[in-house]
């Protein structure tokens, strides 16, 4: 008990100094995930926009594989991702494995279909609402996919934010496509892991409290923005 206590001491000492090693690790995650979700945003948002507005053969398959993919095993992408980028694979010479941007490409796969599923659920309830006056003033699809993305801009951001605390609170695929290389491709998750199995409580901890934070952070932030927006529809 008198280790515990200790440990957590040293752990609040390491946050309360920005303790180098820590703070590497932290804006490192940071910086791999924000990238990420940049990337399946970029992706997502329009894909997702697109499958809500244009009617097309098969689109509740694609609906059905979209939600599907939300729920991707990271392991799983792990894996994908090493083999696509090892030498053996098609992306080999390109020399990305054991980087930080092997790591934005596994999270990247892994919340692309969460952002694209939801952003379709969100622009089509907008599409629902708007579609006769927007056909009014005779906008295209392509012109009707660009306003109600910005239409739906406050709840997209919520879903960014989804795709974000998903990101950040990864660890199968980032430690099979980074190797947790310290100074280089260790991030907060791959560190806990790391550190607990070592006995280091003391960082593990504080990259624990840290990653509590930032989810928790997230979360509360989504949830405000979604009652600020109901606030907004009923007034």
């Amino acid at each position: 008990m008198h280790e515990l206590s200790a440990a957590f001491g040293e752990a609040f000492r390491l946050i309360s100094t920005m303790d180098g090693d820590l703070m590497e690790i932290v804006l490192l995650s940071l910086r791999v995930s924000l990238m990420a979700v940049a990337v399946a945003a970029l992706i997502g948002l329009p894909l997702g926009a697109a499958v809500a507005v244009v009617r097309f053969p098969g689109r509740g398959v694609v609906i059905a594989v979209m939600n599907a993919l939300m729920g991707l095993p990271p392991v799983v992408v792990g894996l994908a991702v090493y083999l696509l980028l090892s030498r053996a694979g098609p992306l080999g010479d390109w020399g990305l494995l054991y980087t930080p941007n092997a790591m934005v490409i596994a999270q990247a796969v892994l919340v692309t279909p969460i952002i694209a599923a939801l952003t379709r659920q969100t622009v089509e309830d907008l599409h629902g609402a708007y579609d006769e006056q927007l056909r009014a003033f005779g906008i295209g699809r392509r012109g009707m996919i660009a306003t109600l993305l910005w239409e739906a801009r406050v709840s997209l951001v919520t879903v960014m934010l989804a795709g974000f605390g998903r990101a950040v609170a990864e660890v199968g695929a980032v430690i099979m496509v980074g190797g947790n290389i310290n100074h280089v491709t260790r991030v907060m998750t791959t560190a806990i892991a790391l550190e607990t199995s070592k006995g280091a409580l003391d960082l593990a901890l504080g990259l624990g409290i840290v990653l509590l934070v930032i989810v928790l952070g997230v979360n509360g932030l989504a949830s405000l923005m979604k009652a600020t927006t109901m606030v907004r529809a009923d007034a």
